[in-house]
């Protein structure tokens, strides 16, 4: 169904086209005989896609990626699309506007997307109060939700630590594990967090603050594509020495290699973070190489370039334990989650 509305949302800008995707998809999950129709078309239930891990149980191995609904405003309708698990965010203490518009391109002959939306949400206060609401009301069939938390763009990295810590405190009644976001390409000067000094001490203060609660959540880290095997191999040794319980491999990158949309029109977009299929090959790469380096224990959420059943086997089958996506989704549309969990 999603192919027939295509080529009429590809039309509008791509921000004005996720606006008016999720204002629909809302819509119908707001009745009871449309919502029905939603699930009955995208949802597979079938005890043989649960995954134990990180002392949960996800209902299926497929997720959505941070970024799609950084405000937790469309769970209740996104639930109806089939996912596992829904991570919200990236969220940060205060609300901010992200960078200026336009900051959100396609790039249809590589099947890929660039972004510089800047950690643009409405800010914790906010996002809490409606994490609550829908804890009280109760989520649908035991989805998972995760918290990707960030900083503010006017905090200095010195303070860094403070804006994940309240990110942490404030969501931690609300939400199933967390992900330390310090990839991200468009806040300057985040991925120098991602140096192993200065990520190890942030690491283990929200280990420490964690562990002083009764029952700790898990937390993971979501790493760049763009690291060299010696910082991967920094990322494993810090995942040992903080006890965190995993990585998200991988946020976009800031390459514009190999890629079929034209040198000239890739400049005239400028800078940002490149996600979809081209970003394939290396995410495999590092979850393949991290999972060497780390062992069988910590979890990898595997996620870039996933826009077929084939591309997520792929990352299974390098080692991820769990799969997200995101720019699959513009070029695939909701039927892509069905389909990965059908080849499983």
């Amino acid at each position: 169904m999603y192919h027939l509305f295509k080529p009429l949302l590809f039309l509008l800008s791509p921000e004005t086209a996720h606006r008016a995707t999720v204002f629909l998809l809302d819509l119908a999950a707001a009745f009871a005989p449309t919502r029905w129709l939603l699930r009955h078309w995208y949802c597979v239930k079938d005890k043989r896609l649960e995954r134990h891990l990180l002392g949960l149980t996800f209902p299926n191995p497929v997720g959505l990626a941070a970024g799609f609904d950084k405000d937790g405003k469309h769970i209740e309708g996104l639930a109806c699309l089939g996912f596992g698990f829904i991570e919200v965010g990236t969220v940060t203490p205060k609300p901010q506007d992200g960078n200026p518009q336009p900051r959100l391109f396609r790039l249809p002959a590589d099947r890929a997307l660039i972004n510089r939306m800047g950690f643009n949400n409405e800010g914790l206060e906010t996002l809490t109060d409606r994490l609550r609401r829908l804890r009280e009301k109760g989520l649908p069939d035991g989805l998972i939700i995760g918290g990707n938390i960030g900083k503010n763009k006017t905090t200095p990295n010195e303070q860094a630590a403070d804006d994940y810590i309240r990110c942490f405190e404030a969501l931690f009644p609300y939400v199933d594990y967390f992900v330390v976001n310090v990839s991200s390409p468009n806040t300057p000067g985040l991925r120098e967090l991602q140096e192993k000094e200065p990520l190890t001490r942030l690491l283990q203060f929200l280990q420490e603050k964690n562990r002083a609660h009764t029952a700790p959540k898990p937390i993971l880290l979501k790493i760049a594509p763009d690291l060299s095997d010696p910082q991967l191999d920094d990322i494993a040794d810090i995942v040992r020495s903080t006890g965190l319980n995993g990585v998200i491999a991988t946020n976009t990158t800031i390459s514009r290699q190999g890629l079929a949309t034209s040198e000239k029109t890739a400049e005239a977009i400028g800078a940002g973070g490149l996600s979809g299929a081209p970003l394939r090959a290396r995410a495999t790469a590092v979850i393949r190489y991290l999972r060497e380096k780390m062992g069988p224990g910590p979890v990898i959420i595997g996620v870039g370039g996933i826009d077929s059943a084939e591309a997520a086997k792929e990352k299974l089958a390098a080692g991820a334990n769990l799969v997200q996506v995101y720019s699959g989704l513009v070029y695939e549309g909701p039927e892509l989650v069905k389909k990965v969990l059908g080849s499983i």
